[in-house]
């Protein structure tokens, strides 16, 4: 009787919502705890923008073996090139060792290429040492890139008048911060012009866009318009602010509120793009955005935020230390995908 190599006994498939109760069980056996109100929304999300989520799962006779889920990178950090994110995979504890997890990688792989996608990156903790055994044998390499977070409830308000960094045009991760640094008259013009802090509309995406291109020299109103439908659509999942000065809007920041990611086992929001008009550059209107920011998170009842820049990238790593992030405990970590998984 021949024997079937266990790979061979696996099919792949599209994840769907009728597999909700699955890859939540096989989540709690992997987590050690039940997230079901994330991975729905996950799958919600999906749904909603089929285009920029890649979902997989795999199957055998008993059912779902496991699942992989990573979501299409368009602006976020900076970035000027499509990616993917890879945020979730799992495999049925009883289906271990049997190249369901290498599977489902190289399906995903393979989806990349196929929608133009040059990457794959990821984050990991520094001790999950089976996580990185993974990606090490999946092709993965440090990226050069530094998680920096901050725990909200050891965080103060930054002071207005805090001296800011400066930026030159389009530096940054891809520009998004241009907040210059602190002139003699700086609290002078900033008593007369603080700017409001709202939440983002859907009729701001044109101000949004235009301040966004001046910062990066670049056209991103597909994804600048995917962020506020995302954010329109499930206000738990991402929150977004403007700053407005005299009704203009002068910057603004988005941030995630995932509570599932990469295997988080608390509630951590992720900072992935901000900007300020740099016709308003060098009035602490960053420090006022992460400042709503940070109080809206907290309300929310978010711990912590994170967000990722390149590690050349000092002075924004100076300006990120400054309103209290620090060096993460996680890894980022890359994939390209230029060559078969």
């Amino acid at each position: 009787m021949p024997v079937i190599a266990p790979e061979q006994a696996l099919t792949i498939r599209a994840l769907t919502r009728d597999d909700l109760a699955s890859v939540v069980a096989i989540d709690a056996a992997v987590e050690g705890r039940w997230r079901r109100n994330y991975v729905e929304r996950r799958l919600a999300a999906a749904l909603r923008q089929p285009d920029l989520h890649a979902q997989f799962a795999a199957c055998d006779s008993k059912g779902l073996v496991g699942y992989i889920l990573a979501r299409v990178l368009e602006g976020e950090f900076g970035r000027s090139e499509p990616g993917l994110r890879l945020e979730m995979i799992g495999v049925r504890p009883d289906a271990r060792g049997r190249g369901a997890g290498s599977r489902l990688f190289q399906v995903l792989a393979d989806w990349g290429r196929r929608h133009g996608i040059r990457d794959v990156r990821t984050s990991a903790g520094w001790r999950d040492a089976e996580m990185l055994g993974w990606l090490d044998s999946m092709g993965f390499r440090l990226a050069p890139s530094l998680i920096l977070d901050a725990e909200l409830d050891q965080i103060a308000p930054a002071p207005l008048a805090e001296r800011a960094i400066t930026l030159a045009l389009g530096h940054g991760p891809g520009g998004e911060i241009d907040f210059g640094a602190a002139e003699a008259n700086d609290n002078e013009r900033l008593a007369r012009e603080q700017p409001e802090v709202r939440a983002i509309r859907p009729d701001d995406l044109r101000e949004i866009v235009r301040i966004d291109h001046a910062i990066t020299g670049r056209d991103r109103g597909s994804y600048i318009a995917a962020q506020l439908g995302e954010a329109m659509g499930d206000s738990a999942l991402r929150v977004s602010l403007a700053a407005r000065i005299d009704g203009a809007i002068v910057g603004f920041v988005m941030a995630r509120a995932d509570l599932g990611d990469f295997g988080r086992t608390e509630p951590v929001a992720v900072l992935d793009t901000i900007g300020v008009d740099p016709e308003y550059a060098h009035r602490g209107i960053g420090h006022v955005l992460l400042n709503q920011l940070f109080a809206n998170l907290t309300a929310l009842q978010v711990e912590r935020v994170e967000t990722v820049l390149k590690s050349a990238d000092l002075p924004l790593l100076r300006f990120f230390q400054s309103v209290g992030f620090t060096p993460s405990q996680r890894l980022a970590f890359v994939r390209g995908l230029d060559s078969a998984a």
